[in-house]
């Protein structure tokens, strides 16, 4: 576009130029060697145009053929280049598709097309050529290869990095991802492979370092930075609490400020101030941090801040709680326990089945089944707590790839990743809440068809004895026949009792005691004794 602009300017600059001339006539004359020429300045003009045109197309043309061996030799060279690229490509293709016949083909033909030391991806193609068919020694020496290459330095040693995984020589691996990330600290891979072999030896200083290096990079994001930089805070502050509670406190306040949301920094930060006698701002966070992420390990260490409280302090202390954060599971069971504690069973109740509707769990049925205890102590109602405990889901825990842990890790055991603990119920559990008594044989029976009951009578059985003394006794009643509609019949005792004689004493009934809307499922032994034994009834089948 710009040549044909600059063309356009000298075509109108030329005939400017051409059209100037022939408004202003003239004559030149020449006189050399006793010759004198006369001419127009117009035809001048075009003669010594057109003697610049031809000169430069002499030139040209000389130019031209005194390099043409040079030309015909890159035409060549170029054709031959574009072959070997061509097949480089292709083969670099097939090795990515598994085709190692291809691959190797190409291999040789991009070798014999182009030199090995001007294209360095002929010894990747080669080496991934010898991964495909098993030859990992060859691979190695390739990839070693690579890495003495300053251009080809990051790819060789990532090749050694993934050999060394494979092969289970994590100290090797260890060395090569240094290696890589000390050239080259935006390589993600050598970075986050660093980190991880950091966090695991526990050089925690170096792993700061290290991840704020990848900041300043953008390598990583940096929300995810400052997560990381977080955990990376929290888990030193963890290890320098016993011998340096101050410097853990500014950790944890540190990683605070990054993750507002991180429940171990806020506890660790709150221990490093108990251990300074600091009641006040080990509160302070514990509140602000509940206020965010109710959790009840930080319900935990609020009750428990001083070891002198009475069990009414730490009631007071779970109110306040409760009101900072109203209508939650954690805050209701929060004050239950603490109203457990000091023997108030029936607030202890209310606030655990508040809880146990707003969330059913494991907390919840266990806590019911401990009050049962502590207040009535029927064994009974105790097992059916402990019963519905366990069919419920679950309490949340710390699980990170699967492993369940009592408490915060900044690594997975699993497979070490940073930060892969999460505040959640275990998998394999139970999901939904889970109603008293079984559900299935409760929906079973609701849906049963309609049946169709008849009476069929049984002829009473007296004494001879008796019959002509004593009035005629009203006849007991027969084991009614229940007719199903499918045509089967089935015998079904009468629910109700055969009516005493008018002298006897009317026996007395039992009713059974209401539990959460119903009787439990474990009513517990009864007395043999004081149940009456039940009157003798007709069995058809």
């Amino acid at each position: 576009m710009i040549r044909l602009f600059l063309f356009a300017v000298v075509t109108l600059a030329l005939g400017w130029s051409f059209s100037w001339l022939a408004d202003r006539p003239g004559l030149i004359t020449l006189t050399w060697q006793s010759m004198q020429i006369e001419t127009s300045l117009m035809v001048a003009a075009t003669a010594i145009v057109a003697l610049v045109f031809a000169v430069m197309f002499v030139w040209w043309l000389i130019q031209t053929i005194w390099t043409s061996p040079h030309s015909v030799r890159r035409f060549f060279r170029a054709r031959k280049r574009d072959r070997g690229y061509q097949a480089l490509s292709t083969g670099l293709i097939a090795a990515g598709a598994g085709n190692a016949l291809l691959a190797r083909k190409m291999s040789a033909r991009a070798r014999g097309l182009l030199r090995a030391d001007q294209e360095p991806l002929i010894q990747l193609l080669e080496a991934q050529t010898a991964l495909i068919e098993g030859r990992h020694d060859e691979a190695r020496e390739k990839f070693e290869k690579m890495a003495e290459d300053p251009e080809t330095r990051e790819l060789g040693l990532r090749g050694l990095y993934m050999e060394a995984r494979r092969l289970g020589a994590n100290e090797a691996a260890r060395q090569y991802a240094e290696t890589a990330v000390e050239n080259a600290p935006y390589l993600p891979w050598a970075a986050e492979a660093t980190l991880e072999y950091r966090c695991q030896a526990g050089r925690w200083e170096d792993a700061i370092r290290l991840l704020d290096q990848q900041k300043i990079a953008n390598v990583i994001e940096r929300k995810q930075a400052d997560r990381w930089k977080a955990v990376l805070l929290t888990a030193r502050a963890t290890e320098r609490l016993e011998g340096d509670p101050k410097g853990a406190r500014d950790d944890a306040k540190a990683a605070l400020k990054l993750a507002r949301d991180l429940v171990p920094a806020g506890i660790i930060a709150a221990k490093a101030y108990l251990r300074e006698d600091n009641l006040r701002k080990a509160a302070a966070i514990l509140e602000n941090l509940w206020k965010i992420a109710p959790h009840p390990q930080l319900a935990e260490a609020y009750l428990r801040a001083r070891s002198g409280d009475s069990a009414a302090d730490r009631l007071k202390r779970a109110e306040k709680l409760e009101a900072l954060k109203p209508n939650n599971p954690e805050s209701l069971l929060a004050v239950a326990q603490a109203a457990l504690d000091t023997k108030d069973f029936k607030r202890a109740r209310e606030k655990a089945e508040a809880a146990l509707r707003m969330d059913p769990r494991e907390g919840s049925y266990l806590l019911l089944a401990d009050i049962e205890e502590n207040e009535t102590g029927d064994q009974g109602r105790v097992r059916h707590w402990l019963n519905q405990a366990l069919r419920a889901p679950r309490d949340p825990a710390w699980v990170a790839d699967g492993f369940v842990s009592e408490r915060w890790l900044p690594l997975s055991p699993v497979t070490g990743r940073l930060d892969a603990f999460e505040w959640k119920r275990p998998f394999g559990q139970l999901e939904g809440p889970v109603e008293e008594g079984s559900l299935a044989a409760e929906t079973a029976i609701a849906n049963l068809p309609p049946v169709a009951r008849t009476e069929v009578p049984a002829e009473p059985r007296l004494d001879p004895a008796a019959a002509s003394d004593a009035a005629p006794a009203e006849p007991a009643r027969a084991p009614s026949l229940t007719v199903v509609a499918g045509g089967e019949a089935s015998a079904r005792p009468s629910a109700e009792k055969p009516e005493a004689p008018k002298a006897a004493a009317p026996a007395r009934e039992e009713t059974a005691d209401p539990f959460n809307g119903r009787p439990p499922d474990d009513p517990g032994v009864k007395d043999r004794e004081a149940v009456a034994e039940p009157a003798t009834r007709l069995k058809l089948f």
